[in-house]
């Protein structure tokens, strides 16, 4: 059974969570609203949000986003509204990302708001067959190579960092969280949830994998106040992806790399599948973090193990 939370620190304000219609951001408001007044931003409706919850149905890039962000009382942002479609034409993919962050860091700083937490991905650092066991959050960011929204996420990132050294009086806090399992609609869970899962011949990596409950736990750590600068998230101990697998009692279908390259590359173009081919490397090689600074300054821990992890990808699967 899936552990609530950790319970929110009272904030003496509101806090803004854009993305907050995504299945993560719907998590996340449910942890918050219980101790603070929470404002939902998404472009999509609200879809049973609690009562005591505002939400506005917004484009992010809109005019109405900064009149709401100027209201007194607001005292963070937790931005989650970043586009992840691998199919979206590649400028109005880094249009929309870079775009909407940039007009709400810009009105976090204008309206002076103290606490600004953007969640990334350990993917920004890239799986690399020269990787170290375990990367540091001083690691340097090299998967801006691969495609679109892993490009458009390193951006981001980078962003993000230049706004934390700019802006001291706001408390920035950038959290990189491994390979996040849940009911998100996220490529590790899509991956996970096959019944026949592909894998590449000559290559078991070990992996790190978070329970998306301890991904919503560190958000609301982060926005403890004092807390700033960039955090890595992981889960339970690492595991080998054919163990991870086997756990789950699914099949494999290994698959020469070169094959599997072609194949999926022709699925993605055919609209069969939603992996492009760039992110086969992801099951190829290693890319895992140490996320002790975040254990040590944030008291961050997961509170799932490997099992309630990685079965969390079919607990409530077509739940929207």
């Amino acid at each position: 059974m899936a552990l609530d939370p950790v319970p929110a620190q009272p904030l003496p304000g509101a806090v803004v969570v854009t993305g907050a219609d995504g299945r993560l951001g719907r998590r996340l408001v449910r942890a918050l609203h219980r101790t603070m007044p929470v404002i939902g931003l998404d472009h999509r409706e609200s879809s049973g949000f609690p009562p005591d919850v505002e939400h506005h149905a917004l484009d992010l890039a809109s005019k109405r986003v900064r009149d709401l962000l100027k209201r007194p009382g607001i005292v963070a942002v937790v931005h989650l509204g970043v586009l992840h479609d691998p199919r979206a034409r590649v400028e109005r993919h880094h249009g929309w990302n870079m775009l909407t962050l940039r007009r709400l860091f810009e009105c976090v700083e204008e309206f002076a708001i103290p606490k600004l937490v953007l969640l990334s991905s350990a993917n920004v650092y890239g799986p690399r067959p020269d990787n170290p066991q375990l990367l540091g959050e001083d690691a340097p960011l090299l998967a801006a190579g691969r495609f679109s929204e892993i490009r458009d996420l390193v951006e981001l990132d980078l962003f993000a960092q230049g706004f934390f050294y700019r802006n001291p009086a706001t408390e920035t806090v950038i959290l990189r969280p491994s390979h996040i399992l849940g009911t998100v609609k996220n490529a590790p869970s899509n991956y996970l949830r096959m019944k026949r899962v592909p894998t590449l011949l000559g290559f078991d990596p070990m992996m790190q994998v978070v329970h998306q409950d301890d991904v919503v736990s560190a958000i609301v750590r982060a926005l403890s106040p004092g807390a700033r600068g960039i955090f890595n998230i992981s889960g339970p101990p690492p595991v080998a992806l054919s163990q991870a697998i086997e756990l789950l009692g699914r099949q494999t279908v290994p698959l020469p790399h070169g094959l599997a390259r072609v194949a999926v590359d022709r699925l993605f173009r055919w609209r069969v599948t939603s992996f492009p081919a760039a992110e086969l490397d992801f099951i190829r090689y290693v890319c895992m973090v140490d996320d002790s600074r975040a254990r040590r300054e944030l008291c961050y821990a997961p509170r799932h193990d490997l099992g309630a992890t990685l079965s969390a990808v079919d607990e409530e699967r077509w739940v929207d």
